[in-house]
């Protein structure tokens, strides 16, 4: 094992998260010490338990307490850390009218700000795609998408939490152009981020895969994803920590872009009866745009209706030698990993 990287102290924020608990023990296989916060200590337990399913964790693994909507916490959270991976975010899940730009603005800050005043070096964030999506065209086909493109936060019609990525990254970005402590930032832009389950909980990440193979989508909108394998983001994290020409970079994190319907046909061919409740009907266009006028998530669809965005990854492909996985194995490993667990 590296002596240096034994050395070093990460914290990760959100560690209940399922991102967070993937970034977790990612670090911990490759010897570093982790921090993690948590809103509340009692998620201790749980956590140690998710993570101790994948990789010994032992004193390798602290917890402090810190939440994105409170000053508390976050100077004794950072303090002797060498670098943080700032995973944690809002997802507003079953809360349409949920304020999420709020908590990511500002819970950024808050972080950014107490990792530059006690000392730490490198400062990596996880952001999204849907913060670097270029103007869109009236075709199906869609301008490449690379790491000089923004989402205009202010058009009509966006999502709260495309609107909340978006202004979050930037907010860090105008952070450390004004830093002078040395600190330095990176940010990783992954897509829809299936994988393996950690614990009983099905996050946001894993939900699509989820409704399809218990049957709780009755129709196929028209409508896609860029995906990203959970592991994979982990590894493009840990690069972009260790990596010097990461520094102060954007990275687009995304493997194969795939339409739901594609996701459905894959399920239904690799696992047979058992996905023998996803379906194969097709929503009509024109029913989805009338359901969003009523109802959030169609609201949340619709301006995705017939849209492939292509994302380019050269960058990350060629200053961190990073390559994903073809997303269908992420979407695979994905549901195979619901069914073993019971939770499907």
């Amino acid at each position: 094992m590296d002596t240096e990287v034994k050395s070093k102290t990460v914290l990760v924020t959100g560690g209940s998260g399922y991102v967070a608990g993937w970034m977790i023990v990612g670090l911990l296989r490759r010897g570093y010490r982790v921090r993690a916060t948590l809103r509340s200590l009692e998620r201790e337990a749980s956590v140690r338990s998710a993570v101790g399913g994948q990789v010994e964790a032992g004193d390798q693994l602290t917890f402090s307490a810190a939440n994105l909507l409170s000053d508390e916490g976050w100077e004794n959270a950072v303090e002797g850390c060498d670098a943080v991976l700032h995973v944690a975010s809002p997802m507003g899940q079953g809360e349409p009218e949920a304020d999420l730009v709020r908590p990511a603005r500002e819970g950024t800050l808050r972080v950014l700000k107490a990792a530059a005043k006690h000392g730490v070096r490198r400062f990596v964030y996880t952001s999204s795609t849907v913060a670097a999506q270029a103007p869109v065209g009236s075709g199906a086909k869609q301008p490449r998408t690379n790491e000089e493109s923004w989402t205009d936060a202010e058009q009509k019609g966006l999502g709260e939490y495309v609107r909340s990525k978006t202004l979050a990254e930037q907010g860090a970005w105008n952070f450390i152009r004004q830093d002078r402590s040395g600190m330095t930032l990176t940010t990783i832009l992954p897509g829809m981020i299936p994988g393996p389950v950690m614990s009983p909980t099905v996050s946001g990440s894993l939900e699509l895969i989820y409704r399809l193979l218990k049957g709780k989508v009755p129709a196929l909108p028209r409508i896609g994803f860029a995906i990203t394998d959970a592991e994979d983001l982990v590894d493009l994290h840990v690069k972009a920590l260790e990596n010097p020409e990461a520094a102060n970079q954007r990275f687009l994190g995304v493997g194969d872009f795939l339409w739901m319907s594609e996701i459905a046909s894959l399920l239904r061919e690799q696992f047979g009866a058992r996905a023998a409740n996803v379906t194969t009907r097709k929503l009509p266009d024109v029913v989805l745009r009338l359901a969003a006028v009523f109802q959030h998530e169609a609201r949340f669809m619709a301006p995705m209706l017939g849209k492939r965005t292509e994302f380019d990854t050269s960058k990350a492909a060629s200053l961190l030698h990073w390559q994903p996985r073809p997303s269908s194995a992420a979407v695979v490993e994905c549901a195979e990993s619901l069914f073993k667990s019971g939770i499907v």
